[in-house]
């Protein structure tokens, strides 16, 4: 297990916002998990593009996520061909 890094709090993304270790865009998933508990288990491509759909719709720009989760993807099919 990797350790984290220490806590920097970012007071434009509310009071307490761990933006290293825990941030918001990673942590408010209605499912309640936090992506890295999903993604450390992939490889660095598709882990990449499940980070970048999962916060698509909770960092502001989707439309710049979902193109980024698609290289990722891209990547990954070159890869594997």
């Amino acid at each position: 297990m990797m350790a984290r890094r220490a806590s920097k709090v970012d007071t434009n993304q509310g009071e307490g916002a761990d933006m290293v270790n825990h941030p918001p865009h990673y942590t408010s998933h209605p499912s309640g998990v936090e992506c890295i508990q999903i993604t450390e288990h992939m490889g660095f491509n598709l882990g990449n593009a499940l980070k970048y759909i999962w916060r698509a719709d909770l960092k502001g720009n989707a439309v710049e996520d979902l193109e980024k989760a698609a290289f990722y993807i891209a990547r990954e099919i070159a890869r594997r061909s």
